[in-house]
């Protein structure tokens, strides 16, 4: 997969996408220096959302549009997507920002309209929300413009994910990432069940990876750790500055040690390699070693009394003790001499 100038593969590093979602709170001037912070911090990649409100529901204030059991606890859906969304005229700039920080920049379309504004914009990729990824005509419809394709399943059981990528398919798209996601605004980390991270490759062959909503850095390393090459978290300038998304989202500092630990999670998983380094070669210095305890003149027998495996390394391998026991000293040996094989004999 290759968004923008980034390569995604087994052997790439994990593509870190600040989501801006809200959190320009209704400022342009705010969402451009949220783009410029996500640089500083590390990210690879901005992420907006394109909707209105209207696209997104219908004003109604029937119960059934009013939120219930999250943090927009009794907010009518309508009246949060009017508050939430990114204003589509703000795009052009967002973009052309972006490029100029050198930020990858795409977004998650809510509809069709959606798709044909992203793609005047010559978007290099697409996201999939989580309770996007049940609406499979405009799945099939994002699939059919040939752009990477990035789904979330905050929501998706089993049969959603495999009809999700059975409408990516049949438009011809295989280039599929699958990110494990929570829809719980935050999401309890006992919940994360990231192993989940790898079994998405396996399973449905596609790039893994994560959209979290947990607090802190844990889930990301550990989905680094367990074959993630997309980690996407909200991005805020200060959760001081409040909105619909800021309880979630990590500011500037927090988004920074995230990127740090993910890349230092990343050198730390490493190749197999049993090839033993500079470093380790000379480690072996301390390792155990046949040394002679015990004074032994020429000619006498050597005991268990004269030999043992100790530390420094210098001497001969412990596995040669056994040969060495009953051997003859070829001269005198001191005490702290290392061991080595013409030192003995078995005449």
């Amino acid at each position: 997969m290759k968004i923008g100038d980034f390569i995604i593969n087994e052997d790439s590093s994990v593509l870190i996408v600040a989501e801006l979602s809200a959190n320009h709170n209704g400022s342009l001037k705010t969402a451009l220096e949220t783009i410029k912070a996500a640089k500083r911090a590390g990210a690879d990649a901005i992420k907006l959302q394109t909707y209105t409100a209207d696209t997104m529901t219908i004003d109604s204030d029937k119960e059934d549009f009013t939120i219930k059991g999250t943090i927009w606890e009794g907010k009518n859906l309508y009246a949060l997507y009017q508050e939430a969304y990114t204003p589509w005229e703000w795009h052009d700039k967002l973009f052309a920002t972006a490029a100029e920080e050198g930020l990858i920049c795409f977004s998650s379309p809510f509809d069709k309209t959606a798709v044909d504004f992203l793609e005047d914009l010559n978007v290099p990729a697409y996201k999939v929300a989580s309770f996007e990824i049940t609406d499979l005509a405009l799945i099939e419809y994002i699939a059919s413009k040939g752009k990477p394709i990035i789904l979330s399943t905050g929501i998706a059981g089993a049969e959603d994910i495999e009809l999700a990528l059975e409408a990516c398919r049949k438009m011809g798209n295989d280039d599929i990432a699958l990110l494990k996601c929570i829809s719980s605004y935050p999401a309890p980390i006992e919940e994360a069940n990231i192993s989940m991270v790898k079994d998405f490759k396996e399973r449905f062959g596609v790039i893994p990876g994560l959209s979290d909503h947990t607090m802190g850095s844990t889930a990301p390393i550990v989905a680094t750790v367990m074959g993630a090459k997309i980690i996407e978290k909200h991005f805020i300038l200060n959760r001081s500055i409040g909105g619909p998304d800021a309880s979630f989202s990590m500011d500037e500092q927090s988004f920074t040690e995230m990127v740090k630990a993910v890349r230092e999670a990343e050198k730390a998983i490493g190749t197999v390699n049993y090839t033993l380094t500079e470093k380790q070669l000379k480690g072996r210095d301390f390792s155990r070693s046949l040394y002679v305890v015990k004074d032994i003149k020429a000619g006498d027998v050597i005991t268990e009394d004269h030999v043992r495996s100790i530390r420094p390394g210098f001497g001969m391998h412990p596995k040669f003790y056994d040969q060495v026991i009953g051997k003859r000293a070829v001269r005198d040996l001191l005490k702290g001499e290392p061991l080595q094989e013409n030192l003995f004999t078995g005449n």
